[in-house]
Order: structure tokens, then C-alpha cells, then sequence
């Protein structure tokens, strides 16, 4: 928990005057029944109005400090509660973006939400109670049993005696209380996952009409989740009348033998009255930790998860900026597989781009294309071989240049909620308007945009809702440009564009100057392309330009074959 502690740790000051301020409030109520033990027994029994004059008005002032430190100890613990889950989530936050596409594939999105939120909320209220009561009801226990041997040793063993062995069932609670909301949280994991699928694809689900199918699995996971929650709080409720019991039947004892010492004349009605007075009040307070126990169950839990992200290893980022001029790219005998897998995605590849290229990579759904360009980009290290860009190694490529000049676009496209300009600005946040207008119309955008009623100060719709297939790949393809890369990485993102926008996209394209790897499916698009990278099932099993494939690869020549049948591509049959 080292790196929640160092959060935390920022607020030390405020954490001590909090507590200072608890502890005057707890002294007073640790002195409240002696001053009521001396108003009874010297001013009510006594007959004395002036001590009840002079005690009264001690206490009343004394509670009157007790208000005011509790109200301010309230006040600072608020602020420490407030500020310590602003940092935590804040921190978070940066870790998620730091962290590597490797690290965050142990993390399914569900449970990084719920990190994020519900386990920092968890940790921040358990916090707040630790400054406001969570100290002060086990020190009243401690120093309400002090003060009651203070007061009668004699009269006060009943609580010496059953204290310590309801203190030792509380732990034991808070050690099984522990593991059952560990559970709770992991099952919210599954309960947000759910919900999440479900949100992203409601048309599917209403298109397919399987809403029925899909409120039938959500009802199952949140059964689970209601089901689990009831048996950690049915525990934890357990504990507070299973304490009230036990320490009722200890104050009914005390009055009772208190009552026969009275009638023996061996100790003041006033003692008595105090030491019930602390017998009631350790009894609350004892109560009052089976919740403070439950709070502290579900943080801890949630604690873990937290540091768990929090101690995940970040890329590392350090070197100076060093600029990519050629663009040449070099794959020598790389293979990869994913950490928590062990099958191989990439075996044994190696190729040679001259910059300023154009690089095609054609093969079968699963064949290794994303993973091939996604290495490149560094979002994966290869697991063998080694990649240069420009002759350096690609691990000595410090990432923030490496990224800053690649343009990427993705084979899901994704846009944010915002306006045209901000989405392909993003690409490049000091991109001028005409670079961003220069970008859209490469990539074949520009003509659509200003026929909006507000062109480029169109709002964006929620990833894009608003705009059709081919539009929003587009889009996405003039964030890369604008970013006038030296390598650009195009991830299967014309599907959605017609054969004419396509080949002015490409044509475009070429006058930024920059490497390109395209992975496609038409062979349409590869044919025009300066080198092709045939993939199957992991391996490089063919290389080189579209006529040499057709002279030496068997799967190539199929390739071709079906697709001149299926669109009417025009193949030369001697050669194929």
C-alpha cells in the first residue's frame, strides 16, 4: 500500500490537526461522567445547589468545545477525505495513460472504471472515517475502561473481562469481512462489464432483437452481485447485535452489583452512574466498529485493487527527441506473442522498406497484420528479433519521438465528442486551420465537411454517431495526416470507401512524403502498391511487388484469382 500511503501522506498536517481536534472531543466525553458522578453525589444527594450551579455550567462549557473541535475536526477530514481522492483518481487516471497496451490488457475496461470510481470512492469515505470516528471509538473503548477503573476497579471488572474478548471477535470479523468484499468488488467488475457491452452495442442487440437474451444475463450477474453483497453485510450485521448482547448483560451486571454496594454503602450513586455512563458509551462505540469494520473490509479490498494499478510498470519515456528522416524500416527475424498467452502471433519475420515507401500487408483474419504495424508503434515489444527505424534499434527510440511521428489509424474508428476540427486536431494540437484543412481534403473529407451547416464547427456526435462509415474513417485519417508523419500506419481503414475515394486518398497520401504500411484486403489497393507482405497464419511467407508475387506465390495468385471473380479485376492469366 506504499504508493496510497505517499498520497495520503501529502495531507500529514491537516491529518494531525484533524485528529487533535478529535481528541479534544474525546476527552471531554471521557470527563462528561465524572463531572455527572460529582454533580449527583455533592450537589443532587449532597443538596448543594451551587456545585450543581458550578459542575453544570464546567460541562456545559466542555460540550460546548466538544461542538465546536467536532465540527472542525468534521471540516478537516472533509478536506483530507476530498483532496485524497482527487489525487488518487487523478493519479490513476495518469497511470492508465502511462501504462503500456500489454499492462492494460490485464485490466478489462469494466474494472478499470470501477477502479477508478467506486474503489477510490470506497477508500476516500473509509478515509473520512478514520479522521473523523474510526480512531476515536476504539480509544473510547480503551480510555472509557481506564476511566472506569479510575472511578472503581472493583465495580469496573465486569468490563475488564468481556472488552478484550469482544475486541479479539471484531478482528476476526474484519479478517473474514475482508475476503467477502473482495468478492463484491470483483462481481461489480462483472456487473459493469455487462452493462458496458450492452451500451456500446444496443443497435446490435435491438437489430437482432435479442433483449430478452441480454436483460436475462444482466439479471443473472446482478443477482450474483445483490447475492454476494447480502452475505457480506448479513456477516457484518451480525457482529453489532452480537455485541450489543454481550455488553448489555455486562452494564445489567454492573448496575446490579453496583445497586448492592450502594445499599452496602461502599461507593457514591454518582460512581455508579459513571461507570454505566462508560459502559454505555464503550457499548456504542464497539458498535459503531462493526460498521467502522465493514468500511474498512470494502476499502482494503478496494485498497489492493488500487495499488495493484497503481505498482504496474509504466513505459518508459526517458531520452532525447530524435527525429526520423528517412523513414527506412527493418525487420530482423521478430517474433511476438502476447504476455498471458503462449501462442505466437508473429514468427520469425524479416524485411528491408527504403523510406518514402509504400508497403501493403495482405493476408487471412488472424494472420498477424494489426500486431505487425501495432509493433512498429511500440504499443507491443517484440517477444524475439529486433526492429529499426533509420538504423537505430527501436527500443532506443525514446517513445514520445517515436509516436509523435507516426500517423495511426486504426481498424476500429473512433472519434471523440467535440467538433470536426478538434477531432483532427487531436492528431496535432498546434496544427493551424490550414493544416487541418489540408489534411481533410487528402483525405478526401474536405468537400463533405463544409457542406455541414457549421463545416468545421460541426459537433461531432458520441464516437461519431452522426456521420456514415466511410466519413468517419476519413476523419480519422486526417488525424494522422495532420500530424505530416514520416511513417503511417493505416489499419484496414478504407473498408468503407468505394474504389474512386479510395485511389484519390492514395494518390493524396503519397504527397506527405512518409513510409506507409497499409494493411488491406483488396488487392485492388495493393497491386499499386511499392512492396506487398503476404502473412499467413504468423509468417512472412511471401515479399515483393505485385507481379513478382504473382510469378512465386501459390496463395497470392489465389488471392488474386477469387477477388478478379468476385469484382472484376483484371488479371493477366498467363502471369496468374
Amino acid at each position: 500500500m506504499h504508493s496510497i500511503f505517499t498520497i495520503l501522506n501529502r495531507y500529514k498536517f491537516i491529518i494531525i490537526f484533524a485528529w487533535l481536534f478529535m481528541l479534544i472531543e474525546l476527552t471531554v466525553e471521557l470527563i462528561s461522567p465524572l463531572i455527572m458522578a460529582k454533580i449527583i453525589d455533592e450537589g443532587i444527594i449532597g443538596k448543594d445547589m451551587n456545585e450543581v450551579i458550578i459542575w453544570g455550567s464546567v460541562l456545559i462549557g466542555l460540550s460546548l468545545l466538544a461542538f465546536a473541535s467536532g465540527i472542525t475536526n468534521s471540516f478537516l477530514a472533509a478536506r483530507v477525505s476530498q483532496g485524497f481522492g482527487f489525487d488518487i483518481r487523478k493519479a490513476l487516471f495518469h497511470k492508465v495513460q502511462y501504462l503500456s497496451y500489454d499492462k492494460l490488457n490485464y485490466f478489462p475496461t469494466s474494472s478499470l472504471i470501477i477502479r477508478l470510481t467506486n474503489d477510490v470512492t470506497q477508500i476516500q469515505n473509509t478515509v473520512f472515517m478514520s479522521l473523523r470516528i474510526a480512531l476515536r471509538a476504539p480509544l473510547l473503548v480503551i480510555f472509557g475502561t481506564v476511566m472506569a477503573m479510575f472511578v472503581s476497579i472493583k465495580l469496573s471488572l465486569p468490563l475488564i473481562i468481556s472488552i478484550p474478548f469482544l475486541v479479539a471477535f471484531l478482528i476476526w470479523m474484519m479478517r473474514k469481512g475482508f475476503h467477502l468484499f473482495q468478492l463484491v468488488q470483483k462481481q461489480l467488475d462483472k456487473v459493469n462489464n455487462v452493462m458496458r457491452e450492452n451500451l456500446l452495442a444496443i443497435r446490435l442487440i435491438k437489430a437482432f432483437s435479442r433483449k430478452s437474451f441480454e436483460s436475462k444475463r444482466f439479471t443473472n450477474v446482478n443477482e450474483q452481485l445483490m447475492g454476494q453483497t447480502m452475505k457480506a453485510l448479513r456477516f457484518i450485521e451480525v457482529g453489532a447485535p452480537t455485541l450489543l448482547f454481550f455488553m448489555n448483560l455486562t452494564i445489567i451486571f454492573v448496575l446490579w452489583f453496583g445497586g448492592q454496594e450502594i445499599g452496602n454503602a461502599n461507593i457514591e450513586a454518582g460512581k455508579v452512574v459513571a461507570i454505566v455512563n462508560y459502559g454505555t458509551r464503550i457499548t456504542g462505540a464497539l458498535s459503531m466498529l462493526t460498521w467502522i469494520i465493514m468500511a474498512f473490509s470494502r476499502a482494503k479490498a478496494s485498497a489492493n485493487r488500487v495499488h495493484e494499478l497503481l505498482e504496474m510498470e509504466e513505459e518508459k519515456t526517458n531520452g532525447k527527441k530524435m527525429s526520423i528522416t528517412k523513414g527506412t524500416i527493418d525487420f530482423h527475424n521478430v517474433s511476438f506473442q502476447y504476455s498471458q498467452s503462449e501462442i505466437s502471433i508473429l514468427k520469425d519475420i524479416s524485411f528491408s522498406i527504403r523510406g518514402g515507401k509504400t508497403v501493403a500487408i495482405i493476408g487471412a483474419t488472424g494472420a498477424g497484420k494489426t500486431s505487425l504495424i501495432q509493433l512498429i508503434l511500440r504499443l507491443f515489444e517484440p517477444t524475439k528479433g529486433e526492429i529499426h527505424i533509420d538504423g537505430y534499434k527501436l527500443q532506443n527510440i525514446p517513445l514520445p519521438s517515436l509516436r509523435q511521428q507516426i500517423g495511426y489509424v486504426p481498424q476500429e474508428t473512433f472519434l471523440f465528442t467535440g467538433t470536426i476540427k478538434e477531432n483532427i486536431a487531436f492528431g496535432n494540437r498546434n496544427a493551424s486551420m490550414k493544416d487541418i484543412e489540408t489534411a481533410a481534403k487528402a483525405a478526401q473529407i474536405h468537400d463533405a465537411i463544409i457542406q455541414f451547416p457549421n463545416g468545421y464547427h460541426t459537433i461531432v456526435g458520441q464516437r461519431g454517431i452522426n456521420l456514415s462509415g466511410g466519413q468517419k474513417q476519413r476523419l480519422t485519417i486526417a488525424r494522422a495526416l495532420v500530424r505530416k508523419p514520416k511513417i503511417l500506419l493505416l489499419d484496414d481503414c478504407t473498408s468503407a470507401l468505394d474504389l474512386q475515394t479510395e485511389k484519390n486518398l492514395l494518390r493524396s497520401i503519397e504527397d506527405f512524403q512518409c513510409t506507409i504500411f497499409m494493411i488491406t484486403q483488396k488487392i485492388s489497393t495493393a497491386i499499386n502498391a511499392d512492396f506487398i507482405l503476404l502473412l499467413d497464419e504468423g509468417r512472412l511467407i511471401a515479399k515483393g511487388t505485385h507481379d513478382e508475387l504473382l510469378e512465386s506465390s501459390i496463395l497470392y495468385r489465389k488471392i488474386v484469382k477469387s477477388q478478379a471473380k468476385k469484382g472484376g479485376l483484371i488479371v493477366n492469366e498467363t502471369d496468374a
